[in-house]
């Protein structure tokens, strides 16, 4: 029976100070939805025999049968503690790491979190990014040590030996939390060293609290966790037992006499009591105690579920320790509300003032309504409360009964043939007057019996819903609200809205990513089902129906178009698994369209995009989660049939310094060459011919019509240079948003001072790392990075006649010269992007690549561009002494047109330069670009290339006598194990290793195989890889030849990756029909 009605939920909705939003974070399998059901029993929605089996919160099918969650759900319970009632919302969220996705969409609206952590296992990788997650959204966790039964019952430890292992627990959670704390404290510390150089006249006062003197000075006991504080809780959720510190010493209290608070302190800890002199003491004098005998299980589980309810103790310690929605702290406020690299101080100051409303969390109908939504999930139709059937009432039931009496009478009277005479006119009369009004109400009662009309057009259509957290104000049903999108900005509302706060909705102008929107529907959560609700008070977690035309994955909501979209979520694991989906059928693509758009936005980890080659690819986070959206494809959105083709494996390409060694580790060109003659002429064919390529590999190339010249280098970036590009990628588009809006002319604000100095610390960090004679003054000289403006490549410009860098802008002399010099400089730009979106090997993306301009010729250009001014003046005479042959026949008939045209005499030579050759070669910015490209393109051939593969960091936690096994397995997949440690106190080992994507698919099911179950792997995305191998190798050395054998058949593995890339993209792949065939059969054996 359930405990609580809608009507109290409603009611405690509106005391904001007893609300808790928590959600429940760990590493797969340590407990979280066990628990969940137990708290959720204690509410009487499930038996408390039920809980732990039936995993209530895991609504899915294959949640269901593969045992995992893989959807963060809500629910909402009461607590009562005392005469205080306090509304819970809880949300379970899943622990497999290819699901991170919906930790930080559930972490964002959570004021507080229970980080779970199995006695037995201890800290595993998942629950250290669980807690760096809580850690980075400022929410304040509790822990429950869960399984403490396995100790007593699996373990067989002693008190003494159980205490010392929880404390060791303890101590690595503690060591987790101190080094996120530690790091915080020294970044502080670093930016508040900068402000006072950069301010030498700031007050020391006006701090409020001083950083600067480091660690020791800095209170963090309030961050750690230990028994004594009453931030933990020791439980077996499974047997439904759980207790904390407070519990035993009430007990103790009123059994010894001694003071509850002195207790609390003095249970946990190495301390020992004295039972005469009723004291409590340091020191053991009683000698070890050990427990003499060992329950079994059963026993344990009746005793303790009975004495210890789990649901007391954790929603106890969830209610003293975990802050309301009105305890949010300025920092956290501040950190939402400033996205990209915008500081809190540099936001207008309508902006500024929201803070003041978030911090009260006021329900007054002028409070501002401020509501984040972290993802959209889908429902059914048929499971909204407006669809479902509604419960008849008493009498609506006796009209029944007697309608269906009186047809079962004339069906037994037709059948008889009796239908007596005298009573056909009441017969009639029963029969003719519900024709009339009886029907009607029997229709009206269908339709209230079934779902309305609207969702059955598509009977099973499925209806997104958004997960949701009011920060401020009432969100009441029908209510006008404002959408922001991740992009939109306040200040360009207020720029063209001075007054627009008094102006209704529907009358402002349309404003990039804006829109404005009703809330149609309001639900309260409860796991399963959805109840509907008027309106939602501020704090409260809530369903929002009716926006999945107006928001994609996750937005803000606001009434007020001065507030700023929140800051985006943080996701641990990035989705890297690419799949290309077609229908089986054809004529079903539109359904495949569809259904791919609505995965997209129920799922917020799943990216969707449509290639070149036309292919609807599928990016997910990992093997699991690309299984559960292929399942969601089939059978909920599209619910179509469809191919699947296998992973596409994404490379990055790029190069290296010349090897001093060869592949039999001879020093290279101390030996004898044997094929030179073969090598070289591969190396020949590479390069066509009017490339010119010196001995250092820089490549000169002119225009199809000769009339620019470029000089490229391309020279590997050093790793640490590519690592720094790639962190600052988001600081790297903000500054080219910033440049190109200073070449288009717009108005922009002025940068943020802090915004300055991250890019000048940027570029101090490029300046530490490019060190050398090869490298002096590059750094100022960065033109520009790619592909797409932002990435690990550069662009480095060494031509004297147009400066241009990334830090200062275009400069140039003459505005004429400039202009000029600018609109090239584009082409060539555009032309090393290219170049870095796809390179020669397999037209994969480059990594850590360095060209450099090292001259730019123009002067042929100039000189054509003054012949042309000449051509003006005097039309008769017209030269044809410069590659006449080359131009086009209609240059004349050019010549002449533009002589009778009116154009202005200053843009006559760009004009005339470009139009008399524009026929055969196209623009000359065109032909830069080409040119550009396929230089950056020779100049990466000319150097030794490389494959660089993805690479995933694999956790495995395996028993010992299984160690042999995950070996093989992992070195079979080309893996390589890091490190192997044992855990302490169990016989578990912890082996690090990495393993590249390409190798990883079916890998935890070979290692579960394998290892009959006792070993799983978890897989998340680190880093890129230099595969080390040349994929164009071929034996030129006598001591490769003995080595490798003539045909060096021996597989390459980088060849192997670029020939099963190039066949995907339909490139040209050089393979022979019939390979090292040492015997072909002749047609006389035939016979």
């Amino acid at each position: 029976m359930v405990l609580n009605s809608l009507d109290k939920m409603i009611q405690l909705q509106k005391n904001t100070a007893n609300i808790r939003n928590i959600c429940v974070l760990a590493h797969v399998d340590h407990g979280k939805t066990t628990l969940a059901d137990c708290l959720i029993s204690s509410n009487g929605i499930i038996s408390s025999r039920l809980a732990g089996k039936l995993r209530y919160m895991d609504s899915r099918e294959d949640e269901q049968v593969r045992g995992i969650t893989m959807k963060s759900s809500a629910i909402s319970l009461l607590y009562a503690k005392g005469k205080e009632e306090y509304l819970i919302n809880l949300i379970d969220s899943p622990g497999h790491v290819d699901f991170s996705s919906e930790v930080s969409t559930a972490v964002r609206i959570c004021d507080g979190c229970i980080i779970v952590v199995d006695a037995v296992e201890g800290v595993c990788p998942q629950t250290q990014a669980v807690l760096r997650q809580a850690w980075l959204e400022n929410i304040r966790p509790v822990l429950v040590i869960n399984k403490i039964d396995r100790l007593i019952v699996e373990l067989k430890f002693t008190p003494q030996e159980a205490y010392s292992h929880l404390k060791n627990i303890l101590e690595q959670i503690n060591a987790l939390t101190g080094t996120l704390f530690t790091s915080k404290v020294l970044e502080e510390r670093a930016e508040r060293e900068t402000e006072s150089q950069g301010n030498p006249n700031s007050d020391p006062g006006e701090q409020v609290y001083d950083w600067s003197a480091g660690l020791e000075d800095t209170d963090d006991s309030h961050l750690y966790f230990s028994p004594d504080q009453g931030n933990v809780v020791f439980t077996s959720a499974v047997d439904g037992w759980g207790f904390g510190i407070e519990h035993f010493a009430k007990i103790y209290s009123q059994k010894i006499g001694i003071k509850k608070e002195v207790l609390l302190k003095t249970l946990w800890g190495d301390y020992y009591i004295n039972m005469k002199a009723k004291k409590i003491m340091k020191v053991d004098q009683m000698g070890a105690r050990e427990a003499r005998h060992s329950d079994p299980k059963v026993q344990l589980s009746a005793i303790c579920s009975q004495w210890l309810p789990i649901a007391h103790a954790v929603l106890a310690m969830v209610c003293q320790k975990l802050p309301s929605p009105l305890d949010i702290t300025a920092e956290r406020v501040e950190k939402l509300m400033c996205t990209g690299s915008h500081t809190f101080d540099s936001l207008p100051p309508e902006t500024q003032a929201l803070k003041a409303a978030f911090m009260k969390c006021g329900s007054e109908d002028t409070a501002p309504v401020i509501i984040f939504v972290s993802k959209m999930f889908a429902v059914d139709a048929k499971a909204l409360p407006q669809n479902k059937p509604r419960p008849l009432t008493q009498e609506e039931i006796a009209q029944r009964r007697e309608r269906a009496r009186q047809r079962h009478a004339e069906k037994l009277a037709a059948a008889q043939g009796q239908v007596p005479v005298e009573s056909a006119p009441d017969g009639g009369a029963l029969a003719t007057s519900p024709e009339g009004e009886d029907p009607k109400g029997d229709e009206q009662q269908v339709e209230s019996m079934t779902p309305t009309p609207v969702p059955q057009e598509g009977n099973n259509q499925e209806t997104f819903i958004a997960f949701a957290r009011v920060f401020s104000g009432v969100a009441r049903r029908g209510k006008k609200i404002f959408v922001l999108g991740p992009k939109y900005s306040p200040v360009e509302f207020l720029q063209r809205v001075p007054l627009g706060f008094s102006a209704p909705p529907d009358d402002l102008p349309p404003i990039p990513h804006m829109a404005c929107c009703t809330l149609e529907h309001l639900y309260l959560l409860m796991g399963r089902e959805l109840e509907d609700l008027e309106e939602v008070p501020p704090g409260n977690v809530l369903g929002i129906g009716g926006l999945q035309d107006f928001v994609l994955k996750s937005a803000t909501l606001c009434s007020l178009p001065s507030c700023p979209p929140f800051i985006p979520l943080s996701f641990e694991a990035a989705p890297i698994v690419r799949v290309a989906v077609e229908p089986k059928h054809p004529s079903e693509m539109p359904q495949l369209v569809k259904g791919m758009k609505l995965l997209n936005q129920a799922d917020p980890c799943v990216q969707i995009l449509i290639q070149e080659t036309g292919e609807h690819v599928l990016v997910t986070a990992g093997e699991v989660h690309l299984q559960r959206c292929l399942d969601d494809l089939k059978e909920r959105f599209a619910k179509i049939q469809i191919s699947v083709s296998e992973p596409i494996i994404p490379f990055r390409e790029t190069i290296t310094k010349p090897p001093k060694v060869d592949m039999v580790n001879e020093e290279i060109g101390k030996q004898q060459k044997v094929a030179v003659i073969h090598q070289m002429k591969d190396e020949q064919s590479r390069i066509p011919e009017g490339v010119q390529v010196d001995s250092e590999g820089l490549v000169t190339m002119t225009t199809p019509n000769k009339l620019a010249t470029l000089s490229v280098r391309a020279m590997p970036l050093p790793e640490e240079v590519t690592q720094i590009l790639e962190e600052n990628s988001d600081l790297i588009r903000s500054m080219e948003q910033l440049t190109s809006s200073l070449n288009e002319g717009k108005n922009t604000q002025m940068i943020h001072q802090k915004t300055q100095e991250k890019i000048w610390e940027f570029k101090r960090k490029l300046e530490r790392h490019l060190t050398g004679r090869k490298w002096r003054n590059i750094v100022d000289q960065i033109w520009s990075f790619g592909p797409r403006k932002c990435g690990p490549n550069i662009l480095v410009n060494k031509d004297e006649d147009f400066q241009n860098s990334v830090w200062t802008g275009p400069a140039g002399t003459a505005s004429k010269e400039a202009s000029r010099y600018r609109d090239m400089g584009n082409s060539i730009v555009n032309g090393f992007q290219l170049a870095a979106l796809s390179g020669p090997m397999c037209e994969e993306p480059l990594m850590g690549v360095c060209f450099v301009l090292e001259k730019w010729d123009l002067s042929e250009f100039e000189e054509q561009g003054t012949g042309d001014k000449q051509n003006e003046e005097q039309s008769d005479v017209v030269k044809e002494e410069r590659r006449g042959g080359e131009t086009c026949p209609s240059r004349d008939g050019n010549q002449e047109l533009q002589d009778g045209g009116s154009q202005p005499s200053e843009k006559g030579p760009s004009r005339r330069g470009e139009s008399s050759l524009a026929d055969c070669y196209g623009p000359l910015s065109g032909q830069l670009i080409a040119t550009m490209k396929e230089a950056c393109r020779y100049a990466l051939q000319v150097k030794p290339q490389r494959l660089m593969a993805a690479m995933y960091t694999c956790d495995i936690m395996a028993t010992g006598d299984v160690l042999g096994r995950v070996y093989a397995v992992v070195s079979k997949r080309e893996g390589r194990v890091l490190q192997e440690e044992m855990k302490e106190g169990t016989d578990v080992f912890i082996i690090k290793a990495v393993l590249p994507v390409a190798e990883s698919f079916g890998f935890a099911d070979e290692i579960r195989k394998r290892t009959s179950g006792l070993a799983s792997p978890q897989l998340v995305f680190s880093h890129w890889e230099i595969i080390p191998s040349d994929p164009f190798w071929v034996p030129t050395t006598e001591e490769e030849y003995l080595h490798f054998g003539e045909k060096a058949d021996s597989e390459n593995q980088a060849r192997k990756y670029m020939n099963a890339v190039r066949k995907r993209k339909g490139l040209y792949v050089e393979e022979k029909i019939v390979e090292h065939a040492e015997k072909q059969r002749t047609l006389s054996k035939n016979k």
